[in-house]
């Protein structure tokens, strides 16, 4: 039902959406998971990619990785989201600069960066809504 409602070409309206959609994706991992949606120029999903796997509190991520995985489909836009297994959603100061730099990084190519989701078991941070990209 999951894949269905939110399958290719399909639009997350709001952060609202977004967020309950990654919860339930990701609520039962054990490790963390850093991924993307990737979105045309209409916000419409183009695919969705776990792009890099962790340890139980944290997960490498490279800038160029993501940067080559945008330009190979062609997206205008991409909402990052990573799942904290601890159980505790609050954004360390190290997602904040890695955030900024992949927003940098994607900024040089014209994709731009909508949010970046963290997810715990029972709650959702969404950056954008605290402000932070």
């Amino acid at each position: 039902m999951l894949a269905f409602k939110f399958r290719a070409g399909c639009v997350f309206s709001n952060p609202d959406e977004t967020r309950t959609y990654l919860r339930l994706k990701l609520a039962d991992y054990r490790n963390e998971v850093f991924g993307s949606l990737f979105l045309d120029n209409r916000h419409r999903i183009i695919v969705m990619r776990e792009l890099f796997q962790g340890t139980i509190d944290g997960a490498s991520v490279h800038p160029r990785v993501v940067v080559q995985q945008a330009l190979e489909v062609n997206a205008a836009a991409l909402v990052f989201f990573h799942n904290h297994p601890s159980g505790v959603a609050e954004p360390s100061r190290a997602d904040e600069m890695l955030t900024r730099r992949l927003r940098d990084a994607l900024a040089l190519v014209d994709v731009r960066v909508l949010d970046h989701f963290v997810v715990s078991g029972g709650e959702t941070v969404s950056f954008a809504e605290r402000g932070l990209i």
